[in-house]
């Protein structure tokens, strides 16, 4: 049971309360009362605006339901189609062109292309990992991944390994920061006279192609900076890597995830009062930059904290400061979903807002900060607000966080939102949107797992999808992706914001990362998606291959997407699949669901590396639960598969499920009962995914794993 305690007429839990008052309030201009009396007030006010939102999307929703009912059997008529969307108001009409004025922004989101890493927030270990990932060694990111052809060989260092990395690495030097008439393979020595930087090659000194590229040194290292990107190189002849080389060239560390986003919403599994504490809190220690982690790894016991600044001297002999640590964005969750944590007049709460209100809370820690280390050193807090349809929601947004700065006395727009690019609704209308929150927008992005499963859904009276994998060459998705760049260039977000893509959900497949990610500064984003400090350090060095600033420029005069590709659902129609492939999509599906589900359910793991069915790890999260869960409830209604072979499928692939995590000491079994709530989460979401509302996950996720920990419901 939870504790509840009063405040300005809500019903508070207690432990939220407490953190609340005696750790985020604490040392700031803000009293509790006032925080309480001013949450209060918003919770009133804007209630049921919020509510009137999400009835729209159910309105919406139904009348385009009715439509495809009515029309399945005519040839498709997308001019037909547009009038009707734009009748009921699904697409609206486009202003005058226009400009964002956001101010105030760091220039890791504005003006630097670059890694950007998600990671659950409630992991305290994994949020400092993140942070910290602004800088990493990639020696090590080769030597310890398949970027590099074969493995390492014994318990000890490979020297032949470590000569693959090292001649990978010369190579990158060669092409990012070259020398006159020299390879870095060559250097016998590296250094500095007069503030000039010069490689030797045997006798004879090489400058560099461009000299503005030398920024600075430390008494054991050189520092240069490409694309804006710095790249440290490490002296030091002792160690056994520094021996290999003829200049005693340890490592090359690369300026990698230059921010990162802690995350509320999709990657972790927050159901009530004590998971939404966790999760501030340690939001909080990152903001005021005390959070630590004490944990064993091979055997000895490691304390994690965040890294410090680091200083240079640079070529002028003054001091340079640079950041040690990713420039933080926080993911608050959407405006759909309730939470217990605070009641009123008896009732579940928006968990939006008060997300809205108290990681906002925790960051005045770091906007009170005037030197040293922090997180933004242009007074800016950044919020990314996922799952919202069309500019009316985005708009709404806009007056959330207006009222959370009134509330903590902060200027106006000193909040600057994200906003995620990942249903239909928001797609059609992006420009829209963008207009909605034009003085704080910060950046926007695309999402294909999320976008896809809303694609599903909005048109799932249409009639039967086409598989999973013909998704990704469709022609709505490219549509989608250029037209995401586009909207963005056009309201001149470059060098003002972040114009970001999605996630490499593949955290072992390092070499295929290398040849894919290469697509996404090529398209004109700013930023990406990587699932660990590691791919960080190898997605950082596609920035240096590619200007994507540049490429924003040549991108500006390209044609825009019609609206016919974009809303023109990717349906088999008269194709017939063959049983044997629609039973691979059936396994295939069911094995996706039911392993992510075991963990989200019964262990509160929101986001991990879930073997796939040919035990392929693959880093998943609620997005990736959507887009299974409304493949196969698509499929079962239009007839392609049955309700047997739904539950036939889902025990055999719960016996798969079961033996790749036989190794697991908390896991639990869904075999051979298949009654525990796992496995009943699963057949709720593909049985009951027609009426999920947009066909999200987390109602039938919150309720199964609520009653998992003791909540009675």
């Amino acid at each position: 049971m939870t504790d509840y305690v009063t405040r300005a007429g809500l019903e508070v839990a207690a432990d939220l309360a407490q953190l609340i008052e005696t750790q985020v309030l604490a040392g700031t201009s803000v009293s509790a009362d006032s925080f309480w009396s001013g949450y209060a007030g918003l919770l009133r006010d804007l209630m049921p605006q919020n509510a009137a939102l999400l009835a729209k999307r159910e309105t919406l929703q139904a009348q385009i339901d009715a439509w495809h009912l009515a029309n399945r059997s005519k040839d498709w008529d997308f001019a037909a189609y547009e009038a009707f969307l734009r009748e009921i108001g699904y697409l609206v009409e486009s202003g005058e062109d226009f400009e964002i004025t956001t101010g105030n922004v760091d220039a890791e989101l504005a003006t630097t292309a670059g890694a950007q890493l998600v990671v659950p927030v409630m992991n305290a270990r994994f949020a400092l990992n993140a942070a910290n990932a602004r800088w990493g060694s990639l020696y090590d990111a080769l030597y310890g991944t398949d970027a590099l052809p074969g493995t390492a060989k014994g318990p000890g260092f490979d020297a032949a390994r470590g000569a693959q990395a090292v001649a990978w690495s010369a190579d990158f030097l060669d092409s990012s920061v070259p020398l006159t008439g020299a390879s870095h393979a060559d250097v016998t020595a590296y250094g500095v006279t007069n503030g000039v930087f010069f490689a030797k090659v045997a006798d004879t000194s090489h400058l560099l192609a461009d000299p503005d590229t030398f920024a600075g040194t430390t008494d054991s290292s050189f520092l240069l900076k490409h694309n804006g990107l710095h790249i440290e190189l490490l002296i030091d002849a002792s160690h056994p890597v520094g021996a290999m080389h003829p200049a005693g060239l340890r490592d090359v560390v690369l300026e990698s995830a230059l921010t990162a986003i802690q995350d509320c919403e999709d990657s972790i599994a927050a159901v009530d009062a004590e998971d939404k504490v966790l999760a501030y809190a340690n939001w909080l220690g990152l903001m005021k930059g005390d959070l630590t982690e004490t944990f064993v790894k091979g055997g000895k016991t490691q304390t994690r904290k965040l890294a410090a600044e680091r200083d240079f001297t640079a070529p002028d002999g003054s001091t340079l400061t640079l950041p040690g640590r990713a420039v933080l964005l926080v993911r608050n969750v959407g405006h759909l979903m309730t939470t217990d944590a605070v009641k009123i007049d008896g009732q579940d709460t928006p968990e939006g807002m008060l997300d809205a209100a108290v990681t906002t809370a925790c960051a005045l820690h770091d906007l009170a900060k005037t030197d040293g280390a922090r997180n933004s050193r242009s007074g800016s807090v950044y919020i990314v607000k996922p799952k919202m349809h069309g500019p009316e929601e985005v708009a709404f947004a806009d007056t959330l966080y207006a009222r959370v700065e009134d509330i903590l006395g902060l200027a106006r727009n000193t909040v600057k939102l994200g906003v995620m690019d990942e249903e239909r609704r928001t797609s059609a209308n992006l420009s829209e949107c963008i207009r909605a929150v034009k003085d704080r927008l910060v950046f926007i992005n695309t999402g294909f797992l999320d976008r896809t499963g809303d694609e599903i859904h909005t048109s799932m009276q249409a009639g039967a999808f086409i598989p999973k994998a013909e998704m990704k060459d469709a022609a709505w998705l490219v549509t989608y992706e250029n037209g995401n760049v586009d909207a963005g260039l056009n309201a001149s977000m470059q060098r003002r914001g972040q114009i970001g893509k999605g996630m490499w959900a593949k955290p072992d497949d390092m070499a295929e990362m290398l040849g894919a990610k290469l697509g996404h500064p090529k398209s004109g984003a700013n930023t990406a998606w990587v699932p660990s400090p590691v791919a960080a350090v190898l997605h950082a060095t596609h920035y240096h291959q590619v200007d994507v600033f540049a490429v924003q420029d040549d991108l500006k005069s390209r044609p825009a997407g019609t609206l016919e590709s974009l809303l023109t659902p990717p349906l088999l129609g008269g194709r017939n699949l063959s049983a044997d492939e629609i039973s691979r999509e059936l396994d295939n599906n069911c094995q996706s669901m039911l392993g992510y589900v075991v963990r989200w359910v019964d262990q509160g793991i929101g986001c991990s590396k879930v073997p796939d069915i040919n035990d392929v790890a693959l880093m998943e999260d609620r997005a990736t639960l959507r887009i299974s869960a409304q493949y196969m409830a698509n499929w079962l209604l239009h007839g392609l598969i049955s309700k047997d072979q739904v539950e036939e499928a889902l025990k055999r692939m719960a016996l798969e499920v079961d033996r790749q995590n036989a190794g697991d000491p908390g896991y639990t079994p869904m075999a051979p009962s298949y009654d525990g709530q796992a496995f009943e989460a699963a057949r709720d979401l593909v049985f009951l995914g027609t009426t999920q509302p947009s066909g999200y996950t987390e109602p039938v996720l919150h309720a199964r794993r609520r009653l998992a920990k003791g909540h009675a419901e």
